[in-house]
């Protein structure tokens, strides 16, 4: 027996209608058309699905049945066809992120709160156990956008730049490279250097200063928290290299001082990676303008 969802549809509206006639203008079919079309199902069936001499008409045993079927079956359909329709529009999607940066989630949840007041139907994700294999997740589309300063050459990957920012070194005021305008390498020799517990490839102090200089720092702390990294580095149990926005509350507190890192201020680009196919969508557009404006209100503060 070989059932389409027209026929699931003629079921409900010949049960709903109570007759031919009504469920034909339902359908937007002729009465004849549908006759046929019964007829045909019912071959199929090898039974009748309709007790024709009652009024209104109703169905038979076999019909119920298919009945019960068609309200199961139906509504999925119909939801499945909005949602398709939504997606047409631009109106709703997956927009799943890895970040590559801890210091990313001070801005990223106030963009992530005004984005999702505008595309209540996008469902919005963090995928944090993807955050450091993330490129490999983006082309298996198991993530859909990856925040990043170290991109790759990657087929079918765009980078869409957000905005510049400059990681600053971070010290408690007691410490003896207060006295310093500008930080170097060579300054962390004997030096405790607190970091997110990430790979030195993802850090700014080693991808910028250290690894190229070839300097190890006295110890290296890995700590999850920004606000754990600022209470250490205040009371003076070693000093970190943090984006400049995370440091925008702290500029004028007494305990702590702020340097370039060497006599030219160091300076990072922050990119939202995607598929190239991704990119244009509405709702994906409108997340990463959100993504170049508010960041940057922070690092005027």
């Amino acid at each position: 027996m070989y059932i389409e969802l027209r026929h699931l549809r003629t079921i409900r509206a010949i049960h709903q209608a109570g007759g031919l006639a009504r469920a034909a203008d339902l359908l937007n079919m002729t009465q004849s058309a549908l006759s046929h079309q019964v007829a045909n199902l019912e071959d199929q069936a090898g039974m009748e699905l309709f007790v024709r001499r009652s009024k209104p008409m109703r169905l038979s045993a076999a019909g119920i049945r298919m009945l019960r079927a068609a309200d199961r079956i139906l509504p999925e359909i119909e939801l499945m066809e909005e949602e398709f329709r939504a997606l047409r529009s631009g109106k709703t999607g997956r927009l799943h992120i890895a970040i590559q940066c801890h210091a990313c989630f001070d801005w990223l949840f106030p963009v992530l709160e005004m984005f999702r007041h505008a595309w209540p139907e996008v469902d919005v994700d963090i995928r944090a156990g993807l955050a450091f294999d993330s490129f490999p997740a983006l082309l298996r589309e198991e993530v859909d956008l990856v925040i990043t300063s170290n991109p790759e050459p990657l087929t079918g990957i765009t980078y869409n730049p957000l905005f510049d920012y400059h990681p600053v070194f971070l010290a408690s005021a007691q410490n003896p490279l207060a006295a310093k305008p500008f930080i170097t390498a060579e300054d962390f020799r004997d030096q405790v250097l607190i970091t997110y517990p990430v790979g030195r490839d993802k850090l700014d102090v080693f991808t910028e200063l250290l690894t190229p200089a070839k300097v190890e720092p006295r110890g290296q702390r890995p700590v999850e928290l920004t606000a754990v990294i600022l209470m250490l580095v205040g009371s003076n149990r070693g000093v970190s290299v943090l984006p400049d926005w995370v440091l925008r509350d702290i500029k004028s507190n007494a305990d702590y001082i702020t340097r370039p890192l060497g006599p030219d201020t160091v300076t990072k680009r922050l990119s939202a990676a995607t598929r190239d196919e991704d990119a244009a969508k509405p709702f994906m557009a409108h997340f990463l303008r959100l993504c170049r404006s508010e960041p940057v209100k922070l690092q005027r503060d």
